[in-house]
């Protein structure tokens, strides 16, 4: 083989190699993890969530204040009720708390989230039997908490509250389809760790602290987020549709006591 042919054959192992390198990224031991771990799920038993849920994140994160992470229960494993989001690393390691109801098992739900530091990227399920399974990935990004909002307070001010919904199936069909939604939310989500471009004082910390998503009257899922949630949350989630295209209610608050409201009927 000349030098040109090994070298192209080099680059084209390489090319294939690289995806499946990128996905190798295995929670690291982490003593920030062991001091926080009572605090956060108290010091009962954790076992391997492996068989149960999984949690991808990019290996390196593109920006660190946007890191996506996606949760993805298996069929037919026990429902799962509760999961905490946790980036070890981070100032406000809670992520956010998520309690579901049953018509989002088995459960796949998608938001971004700041990443402050290298930093194991965890998840811990809470199970209907009270069991607490956990997986997680460990993420490459710094600087994600103290990052610059990506509008300035007057803009961010203007747009605040604002919500959307994207619908990736709205077709009719029989009661006990499957779904797939996005839920968008308007906000700074500000940190506390960020500084004013022009005066360089702190941007007081001011975050969307709960969030709830119905079909109605029955609720899909509830968020109680922290500093830890991007800029303008973002939550994409499967869930059962047991009502035949009943519309989402989605119900928000922020830290300084603002309330969002909003109605989407199915394909809206």
């Amino acid at each position: 083989m000349t030098p040109k042919l090994r070298t192209a054959a080099a680059l084209l192992a390489f090319a294939f190699a690289a995806p499946a390198l990128a996905q190798e990224a295995p929670m690291v031991p982490s003593p920030t993890w062991d001091g926080i771990r009572v605090d956060v799920v108290g010091d009962g038993p954790i076992l391997d969530g492996a068989g149960l849920f999984r949690l991808e994140a990019p290996a390196r994160a593109e920006d660190a204040a946007i890191v996506p992470v996606h949760i993805t229960q298996a069929e037919g494993t026990p429902t799962i009720t509760r999961l905490t989001l946790v980036v070890d690393e981070n100032p406000a390691p809670v992520v956010a708390v998520f309690d579901f109801g049953p018509a989002m098992g088995p459960v796949d739900l998608e938001t971004r989230v700041r990443v402050n530091a290298y930093s194991n990227v965890r998840a811990i399920a809470e199970t209907a039997d009270g069991r607490r399974y956990m997986t997680g990935r460990h993420v490459k990004a710094a600087g994600g908490c103290s990052a610059p909002a990506s509008k300035d307070a007057a803009a961010a001010l203007a747009a605040l509250g604002k919500m959307k919904t994207r619908w990736f199936d709205a077709a009719p069909s029989e009661p006990g389809a499957r779904r797939e939604a996005q839920v968008m939310l308007r906000h700074p989500n500000y940190s506390g760790l960020q500084r004013n471009q022009v005066t360089h004082l702190f941007v007081p910390a001011n975050f969307v602290n709960l969030l709830e998503v119905r079909q109605g009257a029955e609720l899909l899922f509830s968020m109680e987020g922290g500093i830890s949630i991007s800029e303008d949350p973002t939550f994409r989630f499967r869930y059962t549709d047991s009502s035949q295209g009943e519309a989402l209610e989605v119900h928000a608050t922020d830290t300084d006591g603002r309330v969002f409201d909003a109605s989407f009927p199915l394909g809206s």
